[in-house]
């Protein structure tokens, strides 16, 4: 597991070794509104996705190689497609591009692989609700989503963006990131980082089930 690879490699960082927090439990959802199941069909992919390629990080940050190709593919503004460009059957479409058929194609809309993180952990975490009186920012999922954002990700893009990144600084982020982020998982009834679901890839897109697949 690679998680268990990096932590020896930090000891001299003397950071703090990873909770092992149980998987949640399949009933946990029981009794909850209905935007849960959704916001899981919708999200999971996302998020896990996004998981999956910030744990890819870590032999680059924890070696200090701050221009490796997996940190500069997770900080690309372009990096991945947020929406597919739509087909339309007119001509004189504005906003389209022509294809060869004499149809068009919208354009699509590209962002980075960490804002995709942000943005789908937090709309995740907002579903996990009993109510929707609550104000976002006291659930204990956006809160927890947020408090990483704050620690890992906005630490890693700042210094990313910087001429001479802190090194030591990037690493503490996100070995911290590592811990924050089980936290989280648990919340929102995804496997803690140790549990190995991560190491393989995910699609992005609407699931069918909101099962864990």
């Amino acid at each position: 597991m690679l998680t268990k690879s990096l932590l020896p490699l930090a000891l001299p960082l003397s950071l703090p070794f990873l909770p092992s927090p149980a998987l949640a439990s399949g009933g946990a959802t029981a009794g909850k509104y209905t935007t849960i199941p959704i916001a899981k069909r919708r999200y999971y992919g996302r998020v896990q996705q996004s998981i999956h390629e910030y744990i890819l990080l870590g032999p680059s940050i924890v070696k200090g190689d701050v221009g490796s190709e997996k940190l500069k593919s997770f900080f690309d503004p372009e990096g991945i497609v947020v929406v597919e460009g739509l087909s339309f059957s007119k001509e004189g479409r504005k906003s389209c591009l022509k294809k060869a058929d004499g149809g068009c194609k919208g354009e699509e809309i590209r962002d980075s692989k960490i804002n995709d993180m942000r943005t789908s952990m937090y709309l995740l975490g907002n579903a996990f609700r009993f109510n929707q009186q609550k104000a976002p920012e006291n659930l204990p999922t956006v809160k927890a989503a947020r408090s990483f954002f704050k620690l890992t990700l906005d630490v890693l893009d700042k210094e990313i963006g910087k001429k001479n990144p802190d090194v030591k600084k990037m690493q503490k982020a996100y070995l911290d990131g590592l811990e924050g982020l089980n936290v989280y998982l648990d919340l929102v009834e995804l496997p803690p980082i140790e549990s190995g679901n991560y190491d393989r890839e995910f699609e992005r897109g609407v699931g069918s089930s909101a099962r864990i697949t």
